[in-house]
């Protein structure tokens, strides 16, 4: 858990959108950890925790605030600068590998022990490669769960979930209720042609200075970049196109086509 200085307090209080991805907020009555732009009623500073990371909240026994959805934070490292073999760690188990192996698999490939990993972990990022790998699959399912129509198994298989009843143990666990409860969308039985998703960004991003960078070394045939980047792909033997445009203080992308577990 971070310290908590003045700028973080402050922070805190003027739900400052530069820290939003950067810190999240453990508010210790409710058990729930929110984003510092979540619009609830501040509660009391002796009742509130700072961490740098949604998996160090819930390592810490905290809960995703369903109202601000700290799954849909602007991605920080917040990692960045810390010990080489944690970046590596972290790629691979962003990557997937602890979808299929355990800890001591990606000790293997890192060349250290598990027990030194895990120590390094939480030293460096303040939970362990496991918790880390299960914040990652339950954030980007629930972004799944509220942004698309998707069925739930395509849904659990997307995520890096084994099957449905993984994938349902770890929902009813961290958000006391089932993934069909939590979904936005009820006419499940119809999945869309498009993936939809909406990603979070903060200033000075600059999309536009991206946009002009890619056009003038798009690869002809497979790359448009415009008034929006677009991209044909290739993803266990499927083809698809995705597409990202700016909205508003969001980036959306369309993804059509392609491997839904690959995602």
């Amino acid at each position: 858990m971070l310290p908590a200085v003045g700028i973080l307090e402050q922070a805190r209080k003027a739900r400052d959108p530069r820290f939003d991805g950067r810190i999240f907020i453990g508010v210790r009555t409710t058990g729930i950890y929110c984003r510092p732009v979540c619009r609830v009623k501040l509660p009391r500073a002796e009742n509130v925790g700072f961490f740098d990371s949604a998996a160090a909240a819930t390592e810490a026994g905290y809960r995703p605030c369903l109202r601000c959805r700290p799954e849909a934070a602007p991605g920080t490292p917040a990692w960045q600068g810390t010990s080489t073999t944690v970046q590596r760690a972290l790629q691979l188990i962003d990557e997937g590998v602890l979808d299929q192996d355990n800890v001591e698999a990606l000790s293997t490939l890192l060349g250290v022990t598990s027990r030194h990993l895990t120590r390094l972990f939480t030293r460096h990022v303040g939970a362990s490669p496991k918790t880390i790998a299960q914040t990652r699959r339950l954030q980007f399912a629930k972004r799944l769960i509220d942004e698309t129509r998707m069925p739930m198994t395509d849904i659990a298989l997307s995520a890096g979930y084994g099957g449905l009843r993984p994938f349902n143990d770890h929902f009813k666990q961290t958000y006391n209720r089932s993934p069909r409860e939590l979904r936005k969308v009820l006419d499940q039985a119809c999945p869309q042609e498009q993936l939809t998703l909406r990603l979070s960004y903060r200033k000075p991003y600059d999309f536009h200075g991206l946009l002009n960078f890619y056009a003038i070394r798009a690869t002809p045939g497979v790359e448009i970049a415009n008034e929006s980047y677009e991209r044909s792909f290739m993803l266990d033997g499927e083809s698809g196109r995705f597409s990202v445009h700016k909205d508003g203080s969001s980036l959306v992308c369309n993804i059509a086509g392609g491997s839904s577990r690959s995602l």
